[in-house]
């Protein structure tokens, strides 16, 4: 019977910064803020101007509330990176060993860290961190699958 396939690969434009802080804890840490905050900071973008267009105009209220957004949402999504990969480089650092287990623990403060920082409710913390734990865990399971 015949059969039939498709294959192929959808690559873009590799965009690498580097910024010395002297510190390679620090540097790791400011490109993990820098790279998601991007993303999340694009993202609002986006979604935004989704919206203006459906609506079909936009004010300068529309605009500023963009804007607020973008850098809200960059801030926000950056210092979660930035957490997560300068706990993950530090650990890596400690225990000497680069597998599973950095993710693991770096995804656990991150996720208690982040926690704490906006409910007191150790309940709440604990479960973050938790969270924090099993997803970066499970990203680092996907990426050695891939």
């Amino acid at each position: 019977m015949p059969r039939s396939g498709f294959s192929g690969s959808l690559s873009g434009p590799k965009v690498d910064v580097t910024i010395d802080m002297g510190n390679p804890l620090l540097n790791v840490t400011v490109d993990g803020f820098l790279k998601i905050g991007t993303v999340a900071a694009t993202r609002a973008a986006a979604e935004d101007a989704y919206h203006a267009v459906k609506k079909g105009s936009i004010s300068s209220h529309d605009f500023e509330h963009t804007l607020k957004k973008m850098c809200k949402e960059g801030a926000y999504w950056g210092t979660v990176a930035g957490v997560y990969v300068g706990a993950e480089y530090g650990v890596e650092r400690i225990r000497g060993r680069r597998d599973w287990k950095n993710a693991m623990i770096g995804g656990a403060v991150t996720g208690a860290v982040i926690s704490a920082a906006t409910s007191n409710n150790k309940d709440k913390i604990l479960v973050d961190a938790i969270t924090g734990g099993a997803i970066a865990t499970a990203a680092e399971f996907i990426n050695y699958l891939i």
